[in-house]
């Protein structure tokens, strides 16, 4: 899920923040694809495969349930 900036207690990535930085969301798939058992290098492949725009899709796609992107 993608949606405007507004305080919560959930699990939040700032997409405008430097925890939107390409390198810092493939490093943040990495690790949560291993938490739960994905395949981590499937997915960065997966994100790496087009634009920004893609790779913030992609990453929504497999992690948006559990985890809030702002931007």
């Amino acid at each position: 899920m993608i949606r405007a900036k507004y305080d919560t207690d959930e699990i939040v990535v700032d997409l405008t923040g430097p925890q939107g930085n390409a390198f810092a969301l493939l490093g943040l798939a990495k690790a949560w694809a291993k938490d739960l058992g994905l395949d981590g290098e499937q997915i960065v492949k997966e994100m790496k495969s087009g634009d920004y725009d893609n790779l913030v899709a992609v990453i929504d796609k497999y992690f948006g349930d559990v985890v809030v992107f702002e931007r």
